[in-house]
């Protein structure tokens, strides 16, 4: 003789509008550089937009000459795939990137660590007098500005 379990009826999941289930993607990320970018005309650009680095942008450049030569090069050519603006500069190629103070060329790179492998621009830190914690976004305005 077989027998046959009854079971309890299934709960049904919550119904949730795909709106809600998942907030949207966020692929561009802008910033404002600490010192700025000089063109040859001697204009500074400071604001920018770097977007996320798909694997592709990260495979490319180890096929790249210069990085094989010098794999310091690396970063010069990875940041030229993701950054889609400098100021009005629409064309972000390796040779702009090399021509970056050193503090922005730092600034940059920490920016794509964060985005990239943490997902924000947002680092916590601390007042060195008081000790007060606070996070801040790194990608934010200019000094002085809100």
């Amino acid at each position: 003789m077989r027998r046959v379990m009854a079971s309890a009826p299934a709960e049904e999941a919550p119904v949730v509008p795909e709106a809600q289930a998942r907030p949207k993607l966020r692929t561009e990320f802008a910033f404002e550089l600490p010192r700025g970018y000089v063109d040859d005309a001697g204009n500074v650009h400071h604001s920018g937009v770097m977007r996320l680095a798909t694997a592709r942008d990260e495979l490319v450049p180890l096929r790249d000459d210069r990085v094989r030569e010098n794999s310091a090069f690396l970063t010069v050519v990875l940041l030229a795939r993701v950054i889609t603006r400098i100021g009005d500069v629409t064309d972000v190629h390796a040779g702009v990137i090399e021509n970056l103070f050193a503090s922005d060329l730092a600034f940059l790179q920490d920016m794509y660590r964060r985005i990239n492998s943490e997902g924000h621009t947002r680092a916590g830190v601390g007042c060195p007098e008081c000790g007060h914690e606070f996070v801040v976004d790194v990608a934010g305005g200019r000094l002085g500005e809100s």
